[in-house]
């Protein structure tokens, strides 16, 4: 359930989008650093954009530096690093290492049994840090797994769950605005959820594995009246999200997360049309 906050390179700055990729570089490192190079896998771009708007948001202080690594083993490239990347990387392993076990528990992977046990132990180190935190996003992932069990056809409920452990990340701190970040987080959470169900309907259907829009489109029994709701539905949630995020006092990078919020979270949905266009003709 990541990949899908991402930048539109194609609508970036070349200045814009090395500014991005350095945070995208420092949340790799932070992720070696806290957890070795197991940890270093779980990399994701959506925890980059938590690491971009918080450090964006806060007056704190962001460490610019250059390292190599596996994938630049030749050229050392640029790394922007804050508290924030370290929090970051905290909330994105402990959110894969949940992803793991979930994969195990609903559909019997083997891979996320693996992965899992791969990363058992760091995510200790990530509850103890954030013992509230963590036991919340625990909490709400069960009840995502319940809806999920009992073939629940409302597209809010396990989706709003999803939203709930986003904005629990966005909140960092207890402070004017963690409402604002809350209820940001919600509607991005519950974007990213719907637009996986979204992704994996053709996987889901022929595996049997629940998908909310799988339901809603047998309920529907028309597929272009389907594709019309689906559409809207990720729209709103968007735009409740872009909102929100409009409100916060953020100039630095501002520009940055407008091209992800406007325009890159749909690059994936451009995608999949764009598959299902060319299995159809």
């Amino acid at each position: 359930m990541f990949g899908y906050i991402i930048v539109n390179k194609q609508e970036l700055k070349f200045r814009e989008f090395d500014v991005y990729q350095s945070y995208y570089c420092g949340l790799c490192q932070s992720l070696k650093e806290r957890f070795g190079r197991r940890g270093q896998l779980t990399l994701s771009y959506d925890m980059t954009f938590v690491a971009l708007l918080l450090s964006a948001l806060y007056d704190e202080p962001v460490e610019s530096s250059t390292c190599k690594c596996v994938a630049h083993p030749f050229e050392a490239h640029a790394t922007s690093r804050s508290v924030f990347t370290d929090y970051a990387a905290d909330m994105n392993l402990l959110l894969s290492y949940y992803k793991c076990l979930d994969d195990w528990t609903d559909e019997r992977k083997w891979k996320g049994r693996l992965r899992a046990a791969a990363l058992r132990g760091r995510d200790k180190m990530v509850e103890a840090r954030y013992p509230e935190k963590a036991e919340h996003i625990y909490t709400l992932l069960e009840h995502i797994h319940l809806y999920e069990k009992a073939q629940e056809p409302d597209v809010d409920l396990a989706s709003g769950c999803f939203g709930e452990i986003i904005g629990e990340i966005l909140a960092c701190r207890k402070d004017e605005w963690e409402d604002d970040l809350r209820r940001m987080g919600f509607f991005l959470g519950k974007f990213i959820y719907l637009m996986d169900a979204y992704e994996d309907m053709e996987k889901d259907e022929k595996d049997g594995n629940y998908n909310v829009f799988l339901l809603r489109r047998k309920k529907l029994s028309d597929d272009e009246a389907f594709e019309q709701e689906a559409y809207q539905i990720l729209q709103m949630m968007m735009a409740e999200c872009s909102r929100i995020f409009e409100k916060l006092p953020i100039l630095e990078h501002a520009e940055i997360l407008r091209n992800i919020l406007y325009s890159g979270v749909w690059c994936r949905y451009e995608m999949i049309q764009k598959k299902r266009k060319q299995k159809d003709a």
